[in-house]
């Protein structure tokens, strides 16, 4: 099983973009950090193959500071759903370090907020740091909860 999916990834969703940009902002002055995961674009109702970003997973132990942050690799889940990563440069640089290269991995997308962590404080790169295209989408997305599962869904997890 693989940890990144192959599917290209369409665009983040605009809900996705407004939390990453407030916990930027509340994490300030220290980076913060998160894997990027996604939905099928045909389950959000639009007529694409691919995915859509839709979700921030924090890592549980991930500690940061003012020109780091660093996620302990222990604690990723192997998450078909995960497709890059997303992390704050508090200095407002929107470039990616060689670290930030080195943690980059298989994901297809990388996002770099910047301070003031403003609306177009925000750029997307590709697992070699080039930028790349990542387009606001205007998706409804699905209501989903934690504790949405069944005991059936259990016993097939467990076969």
């Amino acid at each position: 099983m693989r940890l990144f999916r192959s599917s290209e990834v369409l665009g983040i969703a605009e809900e996705t973009l407004e939390f990453v940009l407030e916990a930027s902002r509340e994490t300030h002055p220290n980076e913060y950090m998160g894997l990027l995961r996604g939905e099928r674009a045909a389950d959000l109702g639009l007529d694409d193959e691919g995915v859509v970003i839709t979700d921030v997973l924090v890592i549980p132990g991930t500690k940061s500071n003012s020109v780091s942050a660093t996620v302990r690799t222990s604690m990723i889940p192997n998450d078909m759903r995960s497709i890059g990563s997303v992390h704050s440069h508090p200095n407002g640089v929107i470039k990616p370090s060689d670290a930030d290269l080195a943690t980059f991995g298989n994901g297809q997308a990388h996002i770099i907020v910047g301070a003031p962590y403003g609306r177009d404080d925000w750029k997307a790169f590709d697992r070699e740091g080039n930028r790349r295209d990542l387009p606001v989408l205007d998706v409804s997305l699905p209501d989903e909860s934690f504790f949405d599962f069944t005991q059936e869904d259990i016993d097939k997890e467990l076969k």
